[in-house]
């Protein structure tokens, strides 16, 4: 929502300031009305983004843009109710002992137990991780630092992962103003075929070709950039709420009780989404 919002702001107060400055004469809105300096710059960005990365990571922007639009995944109720989840889980494992639990990570989307937090099922990779952990606890043998570990070389994974699409989107974000110029010298050699037509006719074609330069960078500094921040910061909120995850795993197996194990998640989620030690202990109190 507050990305639409932000590209209104960026396109009015741009194009509103430089119909202003022009005196409100609607004159200067025909330089804008150059159609091919909008193929040549949206075409060669869109071109170079297919050469430089792989099939399924142009998937993946297109996926991470659509996802700035809706926001984030992750908020201060999902929190609770993964809390909430956990705390269950584990004094699940606690009532009926640890095998128990094997039944509900082998097949999470039939557990009586997380088929109650869509939120949590909605979110693949926090299921995986839960799941593939709980596997590695229920085969036994392994060291709380071992098992720690483990998960830092899937969470490192998956970071990475992560920062890939808004990566190279913030490449495409790095090109464009040199499209722009690619653009206006494309413009200008135009000019320069109608050089005799006159001062009138070769100074509207030069601002056409300006254009180019103009949109480059207003697409990379008002447009693309900004929206590959946004989906690094998606990334980056995905990742905290995997690393709550596994600071409640760890303390588990380290046999803390639940409440404990789930307070150590607590302390792992950042300030902005952490729900209070009050909030959480009613939310498990009412489970």
């Amino acid at each position: 929502m507050f990305v639409l919002v932000g590209f209104i702001v960026v396109f009015v107060c741009v194009f509103g300031g430089f119909i202003w400055a022009a005196h409100f004469d609607m004159r200067a809105v025909a330089f804008f009305l150059h159609p091919y300096e909008y193929i040549i710059i949206g075409g060669a960005a869109i071109g170079s983004m297919l050469i430089s990365n792989p099939m399924h990571l142009n998937k993946e922007i297109i996926s991470g843009i659509m996802g700035t639009l809706k926001g984030s995944k992750v908020s201060k109720e999902k929190y609770v109710e993964l809390l909430k989840m956990l705390y269950e889980l584990f004094q699940y494992a606690k009532r009926e002992g640890l095998i128990a639990l094997e039944q509900h990570v082998e097949n999470p989307k039939d557990s009586s137990i997380l088929s109650k937090y869509p939120s949590f099922l909605d979110n693949h990779h926090a299921v995986d991780f839960l799941c593939d952990t709980l596997k590695v606890v229920l085969s036994g043998g392994v060291p709380a630092h071992e098992l720690e570990e483990l998960m830092d070389i899937d969470l490192e994974n998956l970071k990475a992962e992560g920062h890939h699409a808004p990566a190279a989107l913030s490449t495409v974000s790095d090109a464009l103003p040199g499209l722009g110029i690619v653009a206006a010298v494309l413009g200008i050699i135009v000019t320069m075929l109608s050089i005799t037509e006159g001062a009138e006719t070769v100074g509207a074609k030069v601002g056409g070709a300006l254009v180019g330069t103009f949109m480059g960078v207003l697409l990379a500094y008002g447009f693309v950039g900004p929206l590959a921040r946004n989906m690094e910061g998606l990334a980056n909120n995905e990742a905290k709420y995997l690393e709550s995850i596994k600071a409640a795993l760890l303390a588990f197996s380290k046999s803390m009780p639940p409440a404990v194990a789930v307070e150590y998640g607590r302390r792992a989620i950042d300030p902005h989404h952490r729900p209070s030690f009050v909030e959480t202990e009613e939310a498990i109190k009412n489970n």
